[in-house]
């Protein structure tokens, strides 16, 4: 090889070196000043001149399964206690007053929902107006709020409202899909229901925490300990309160989980401070006096839609007319599944969430 192609050969890797050099050192350049950027930005919010948007900021991420560290890097333990303090929902210890929801439990809620679109009947102490084309006994209607969206469903007959279970809760075993509970049990619709083994949003979905009952079966929690207890008993009337699973199971509970806060009890809202937590996916669900469900999801963490607070939930429900409310799991598990497909989603970061309890709805009697 001549002496002129040889080094003409070296120059062409020089030059490629050169390139490949430059086009490293422009994106070390480019992570450093975003790295750098994403700091100050973080540290503006957590040490800036507004305690309003670093209270907000701090009750959210403290809510995430691994977003705590976002205000962990700039503030002491001691100073994220004091924020969450400003910003919660009281635990209350009254229980559901049964007597202040009144329906005809052998199915007139779902008689009531029969008839199509926007029917009432002008006989009933509630006077809700009924929206249901399809004659499916359940309406969907989009909420709206200065920082979130989402859909509140409603379910005219209670009795349709169950929790659904995997069958094995162990470490080794994959919780279900909110499609998957929905479908395994042949019904209708479905939400997310109870708190569950969740290690840095890394959990299998398949270890249930607090009580779990379906069908009238304790299936988790009976140990004598005390829990937030959520869900239905033998009348179909949501229950709202803390108590033990065996004393859940001696006043008729049938289907319940265990998350909280309760938002709602016996028609007025519990005390908070501040917005009550911070901004993220919601889920909750409510009843109404005429025995009619409300189960709600608020989309989170996107830029058409930032999150619910713990407020926003209590005037939701107290705006479609619940006398008991309570705040399920939310974050990435909050989901809503209706008419063959999801409506409302959370999971941005991988596929939907693997869940053990969901809250689903059962088909009508001759409803396939």
């Amino acid at each position: 090889m001549s002496r002129t192609k040889y080094e003409g050969k070296i120059s062409v890797w020089r030059r490629l070196a050169i390139y490949i050099g430059r086009f490293f050192l422009w994106l070390i350049s480019t992570i450093l000043v975003l790295v750098l950027g994403l700091y100050l930005f973080l540290y503006l919010i957590n040490k800036g001149p507004s305690p309003h948007f670093r209270d907000l900021f701090v009750a959210s991420v403290m809510e995430s399964s691994a977003g705590g560290i976002l205000a962990q890097l700039y503030l002491t333990d001691e100073e994220i206690a004091a924020i969450q303090a400003n910003n919660r929902t009281e635990e209350i210890q009254e229980i559901t007053d049964v007597s202040l929801v009144n329906f005809d439990a052998t199915g007139a809620a779902d008689e009531q929902g029969s008839e199509g679109a926007q029917s009432a009947d002008p006989e009933s102490e509630s006077g809700y107006v009924y929206d249901d084309p399809d004659g499916d006994g359940i309406e969907v209607h989009e909420v709206h709020g200065e920082t979130y969206s989402g859909r509140m469903m409603i379910v005219y007959d209670p009795s349709r409202v169950v929790v659904s279970s995997i069958p094995s809760y162990t470490h080794g075993y994959m919780g279900w899909t909110i499609q998957q509970h929905v479908e395994n049990n042949g019904a209708v619709a479905g939400i997310n229901a109870g708190k569950y083994e969740d290690n840095n949003g890394l959990g299998s979905g398949a270890w249930p925490e607090g009580v779990v009952i379906s069908g009238g079966r304790c299936l988790n929690g009976n140990d004598g300990r005390t829990y937030g207890v959520y869900g239905f008993n033998n009348d179909n009337i949501l229950i709202v309160g803390n108590m033990t699973a065996q004393a859940a199971l001696d006043m008729g509970i049938r289907d319940a989980v265990t998350f909280g806060p309760a938002l709602v009890v016996n028609g007025n809202s519990v005390p908070y401070q501040g917005a009550g937590g911070g901004l993220n996916p919601r889920t909750a669900i409510g009843q109404r006096d005429d025995g009619a469900v409300l189960l709600l999801v608020i989309e989170g963490r996107k830029s058409s839609s930032l999150g619910a607070t713990m407020a926003d939930l209590i005037d939701i429900m107290l705006d479609y007319g619940a006398v008991n409310a309570a705040n399920m799991d939310g974050g990435m598990s909050s989901t809503m599944f209706y008419e063959g497909e999801i409506i409302v989603d959370n999971a941005t970061v991988r596929d939907t969430r693997r869940i053990p309890t969901a809250f689903i709805v059962m088909p009508l009697s001759g409803q396939d």
